[in-house]
């Protein structure tokens, strides 16, 4: 009986650090993964976005694993759609990060 009683003991730490880890590193990345995922599904032809590198496009064409985007006035690329950094909101003119 005693036996039981330390082993629930020394367990208990860890499933105190586990929950402590799932509460505030697991579940918020989790959180943040799926709204950016409900965003790049959300974009649309004529949406503004910003990539990771810091470029500001505008979505001529929804492609598969692609975004066909204007640059500035002539100039277009294909840009990944892992590489969106986040949707250009045009009533806040502010930067988001």
């Amino acid at each position: 009986m005693e036996k039981e009683g330390s082993l629930i003991v020394s367990l208990l730490p860890l499933v105190v650090l586990f929950a402590v880890f799932y509460f505030f590193l697991i579940r918020p990345q989790r959180v943040q993964a799926k709204k950016h995922k409900e965003m790049l599904e959300s974009l649309k032809k004529g949406d503004k976005i910003v990539s990771q590198g810091g470029f500001i496009c505008e979505i001529l064409k929804v492609e598969d694993g692609f975004f066909s985007v204007r640059l500035s006035d002539e100039s277009t690329a294909k840009l990944s759609k892992e590489y969106v950094a986040y949707k250009v909101d045009p009533t806040n003119t502010e930067s988001k990060q």
